[in-house]
Parts: C-alpha cells; structure tokens; sequence
C-alpha cells in the first residue's frame, strides 16, 4: 500500500515529527529503496501545507542517520545500505550495531593461539613468542560480510578461548574476566584489498577497504587488546563529532 502524503495539522505531535514518520515511512517503500528521488521539499511542502523549513528539519536529521543521502542540485533519495560508527563513544562492534538498531550476521568466529609477533609484542607491551589469543570474526548483512577483525589479547586478560565469542566482547572482558576497555587508540587509513581480502569480504581485487588498527586499554592505560579491521570502502564509514 502506498505511503499517504498527509499530516494532522490538529494533532499535538510537532510537525517536523510527523514529516519526519512520514519521511521513514516513504524510504521503506520498494520505490524509494530502487534508488526513486523523494518528492521535492517545496512540493512536499505545498501539498502538507506547511513550511519548507519544516521539511528540511526532518530531512536534514534522516540524513545525519545516514537514511537519506542529499545532493544539491540532484535530490534526495534512500542512502544505500551502510554502517557508521562514531570514534567518541566506542563500543563493541556488535552492541555498537544493536544500539543502532541494525541486524548483521556473523558469518566466522575462529580462535586460535599464536606467538606474537613483533608488531602484536610492541603493541601489548609483551615478549616476542608469547602465546597470544587470536580472535577471527566476519560479519555482515545478509547479502553478505562487510567487516573482518582479527583480535590478539594480552596474556593478562586470562582468556582461554573456550569462550562463547558471538555475545558482545567487551560484556565477556568485563563480566567475566573484570577487565575494563576504557581507551580506544585508534589509527585509520585506506588500503586496496589483497586477494585475501578480496575473497573474505567478496571485493575484486584493488577494491577500495578502510583499515582500522585499534588498541584497547584499561583504565591504567595498560593494553588489553591489538585489533584490526577491514571494512568494506562502500559499506562504511567512521564519523567523527568535534566540539569546540
């Protein structure tokens, strides 16, 4: 059935709620998510009757969702399917994905004991050979994965890899083992995918992937885990609030 463009002008719901019901309910709209412009904000405007300030309040919030994707000059229209995260309030990845409300599936979870190597001992503070737990997780939506972490976690932790990893991993540290992710270093850049890569996260080769190394401490600064991840380039995207 399709979407009626009307409001309640005697409803006490303030307008720009109601559009913006309104703007969500036309993104679900088979139309709309085959790439159809929304109607234009002066034409939406005249037939609710209201001001184009209204429309663009509502529009302007969808799109900072990252719902809607706006050009000037071309129009509105349904942003295609993607992920975002902010680098101010981290979480795990999953409960991250949960806040916001997005389903994913998890396609691999592999653990492992390695000896670390010079990059992962420099990172955790630790010898060179130390065994090291290594945590494998890709994940996706259902058309397929659009993120591959691989984690290795200092030995102090104490885990044993027998662990039920498809629950949120921060919960596991906290609850079970009392160790506390408090900061986040985080260093991101953008790679081409390697053939590997290409085939983990159904890309060709060359693709565009953002690479994100991030080291996870305690609140005595003291290293808990070295993470990496590969994202998908036209899957993702990090998003950064700056306040002066």
């Amino acid at each position: 059935m399709e979407v009626k463009l009307t409001i309640d002008h005697s409803s006490p719901i303030p307008l720009h709620i109601q559009v913006e019901t309104l703007l969500r309910s036309l993104i679900n709209e088979p139309a709309y998510q085959n790439g159809k412009l929304l109607p234009k904000e002066v034409d939406l405007a005249k037939q609710l009757g209201i001001s184009r300030n209204t429309i663009r309040q509502a529009t302007n919030k969808l799109v900072h969702e990252n719902l809607l994707d706006r050009k000037k000059g071309v129009g509105t229209k349904v942003a295609k399917h993607s992920v975002a995260t902010k680098l101010d309030n981290w979480l795990s990845f999953s409960k991250e994905m949960h806040n916001k409300g997005i389903d994913f599936k998890t396609y691999k979870v592999e653990v492992s004991w390695v000896d670390a190597n010079e990059e992962i001992s420099s990172s955790l503070n630790i010898k060179k050979k130390t065994k090291v737990l290594k945590l494998e997780r890709l994940k996706g939506f259902e058309e397929g994965p659009f993120v591959y972490f691989i984690s290795y976690f200092h030995p102090r932790v104490g885990l044993t890899g027998n662990e039920d990893f498809s629950g949120y991993l921060y919960d596991i540290l906290e609850k079970d083992y009392h160790t506390i992710p408090s900061i986040s270093k985080e260093e991101i850049s953008a790679i081409n995918a390697t053939s590997f890569l290409s085939k983990v996260l159904d890309l060709k080769s060359g693709d565009p992937v953002l690479f994100r190394k991030r080291l996870v401490c305690d609140p005595g600064d003291r290293p808990i885990e070295y993470n990496l991840g590969y994202y998908r380039g036209d899957q993702f995207k990090y998003t950064i609030d700056i306040k002066r």
